[in-house]
C-alpha cells in the first residue's frame, strides 16, 4: 500500500499537471524511494525540496516552421525543459520523434537530474526535442528543420547554461546541422552541443558510451553476487547506438547476445550476435527503415513479427529501446524462463508494475543508474572542449569505467538491504542527496 503522505503528494502533482502520465510515473518512483530518507531530514522538508525538484526551473515551447522538398510549409513544435541547474549547466538530449510530448520530456528531464547527479560530474538536468521525425525525410529537409529549430533554441542554451546532446532521432547528422546553425547565429565555436563529430570537438566512444556503460554497470551487479559476464546469455532490445554499444561490450567480455528488436518485431539468433553480424546491424540501421526483419534473411535467424524479445529464455535482460518496453507480463515471463538480472539501458524501460515485480524477484537496476554512461561521456566531451584537447579512446573508456563503478558503489551505499541491493532505492536516494544539498546551499531559487 502506498504511504498516505506519498499518495497525497502524487495526487496534488496530478492535479497541477493533468494528463502527464509518464512524468507522474517517474516522479512516483523517485518519491516512493526517497520518502523515508526525506522525512528523516526535516531541513529538506522545511525547504520543500521535493516540491521544488518536481517543478522544472524553465519550460520553453516554440513553433518550428520549415519548408519540405515540395516547397510546402510544415509546422512542428519544439521544446526544451530546463529542469534543475543546482549542480551545473542543464544537460540532456534532444529527441526528434512523433511521440514527443511535454510529458515525455518532463519525465526524461526529471530522470536526467538524478542520473547526472549520480555521475558526480557538474551537470544539471534537462531534456528537449520535437514531434518531428527524421524518418523518411531527405537530408535537405532535416537540415532545414534543424536550422529552424536552432533559430529559436540558441537563445536559451550555451556551454555554461544548457548543453544539449542527441537522443532518439538525433544522431551525428542532426547534431552537425544544429551546431552549424548555432555557430552561424552566435558567431562562436563552443562546446554547446555534445555528440559532435570527432573532427570538430566530439569525443571518442561517445556513440557507444551508453551501451558500454550499461554493460559495465551490469558487470558490477554480477560481481556483487559473485558472478561475471562470461558465459551468460543476454536479451537486448532495439538496434540503435545503445544496443550496438551493449552488444559490442558484452561480446568483448565473453557474454552472448541472442536478440535484437525493432518496431516490426524481434530477432532470435541462438548462435549469438557477434562479428560480421554486428557490422550488419550498423548497415541495417543506416537504411533508416527502423526494421530488423532483413537480419533474419541475411543470417538465417528466427524473426518474430510484432513481438518483443522478452519471451526468449536468457540469463540477463537489457532493454535498450524506449520507455515502458517491459510490462508486467513480460517481467513474469522473463523470471519464469530463468532470467536472474535486468539492467535498464533505456530510460524507464519497465512499467511501474514490472518494476515492483522484478525488484522482489531478481536483481533489477533502473535506467537512471544503468544508462548514465552516455551522459557521463557527454560530460567528458564538455571537459575536453573546455581544455581544447582530445583524449584517446583508452582514456575516455578508463574514465567511463570509473564513473560507472562509482555509480554502482553509490547504489550499494544507499540501497543495500542485507545480502541484496535495492538498486531503485540506491539510485534514487544517491542521486537525490547531492541535488538536495546543492539546492539547500543555494537558497530558495
Amino acid at each position: 500500500m502506498m504511504n498516505a503522505d506519498i499518495n497525497e503528494f502524487i495526487t496534488n502533482l496530478e492535479k497541477r499537471t493533468p494528463g502527464e502520465n509518464e512524468f507522474h510515473q517517474a516522479v512516483e518512483e523517485v518519491i516512493t524511494s526517497v520518502w523515508d530518507f526525506y522525512k528523516r531530514n526535516p531541513r529538506y522538508e522545511k525547504a520543500k525540496i521535493l516540491e521544488r525538484m518536481c517543478e522544472p526551473e524553465r519550460v520553453i515551447m516554440f513553433r518550428v516552421p520549415w519548408v519540405d522538398d515540395r516547397g510546402e510549409v510544415q509546422i512542428n513544435r519544439g521544446y526544451r525543459v530546463e529542469f534543475n541547474s543546482a549542480l551545473g549547466p542543464y544537460k540532456g538530449g534532444l529527441r526528434f520523434h512523433a511521440s514527443v510530448t511535454l510529458s515525455i520530456l518532463k519525465f526524461l528531464g526529471f530522470e536526467q537530474t538524478f542520473k547526472n547527479s549520480l555521475t558526480t560530474l557538474p551537470m544539471g538536468g534537462g531534456k528537449g526535442g520535437s514531434d518531428f521525425s527524421p524518418k523518411g525525410k531527405t537530408d535537405g529537409e532535416i537540415m532545414r528543420f534543424c536550422q529552424s529549430f536552432m533559430s529559436e533554441l540558441y537563445r536559451h542554451i550555451g556551454p555554461n547554461t544548457d548543453v544539449p546532446a542527441g537522443d532518439i532521432g538525433v544522431g551525428g547528422r542532426e547534431i552537425g546541422y544544429l551546431f552549424g546553425q548555432y555557430k552561424r547565429l552566435k558567431n562562436e565555436f563552443t562546446g554547446v552541443l555534445t555528440g559532435k563529430g570527432l573532427a570538430w570537438g566530439g569525443s571518442l566512444i561517445r556513440p557507444e558510451a551508453t551501451g558500454y556503460g550499461a554493460v559495465y554497470f551490469a558487470e558490477h551487479m554480477l560481481q556483487q553476487i559473485g558472478k561475471d559476464i562470461e558465459g551468460h546469455t543476454f536479451s537486448v532490445s532495439g538496434f540503435g547506438n545503445v544496443a550496438w554499444g551493449a552488444i559490442t561490450k558484452i561480446n568483448e567480455l565473453g557474454g552472448q547476445v541472442v536478440t535484437i528488436s525493432g518496431p516490426d518485431g524481434y530477432i532470435y539468433d541462438k548462435e549469438g550476435i557477434a562479428g560480421d553480424k554486428v557490422e550488419y546491424l550498423l548497415e541495417l540501421r543506416a537504411t533508416n527503415n527502423d526494421i530488423v526483419a532483413p537480419y533474419a534473411d541475411e543470417f538465417g535467424a528466427e524473426f518474430h513479427p510484432n513481438k518483443r524479445p522478452w519471451e526468449v529464455p536468457v540469463d540477463i535482460a537489457m532493454p535498450c529501446a524506449t520507455e515502458n518496453e517491459v510490462n508486467l507480463v513480460d517481467a513474469k515471463t522473463l523470471v519464469s524462463n530463468g532470467c536472474s538480472l535486468l539492467a535498464e539501458a533505456s530510460n524507464m524501460g519497465c512499467t511501474a508494475e514490472a518494476v515492483d515485480y522484478l525488484s522482489n524477484k531478481i536483481d533489477y537496476a533502473p535506467g537512471k543508474a544503468v544508462n548514465a554512461g552516455g551522459v557521463a561521456v557527454s560530460g567528458l566531451e564538455m571537459s575536453q572542449n573546455s581544455m581544447r584537447i582530445n583524449w584517446p579512446s583508452e582514456e575516455v573508456d578508463h574514465r567511463l569505467k570509473g564513473i560507472m563503478k562509482n555509480i554502482h558503489d553509490t547504489c550499494v551505499t544507499y540501497g543495500k538491504n542485507g545480502a541484496r541491493v535495492n538498486y531503485v532505492k540506491g539510485a534514487n536516494v544517491g542521486g537525490f542527496v547531492k541535488v538536495a544539498e546543492a539546492m539547500l546551499a543555494q537558497g530558495v531559487v
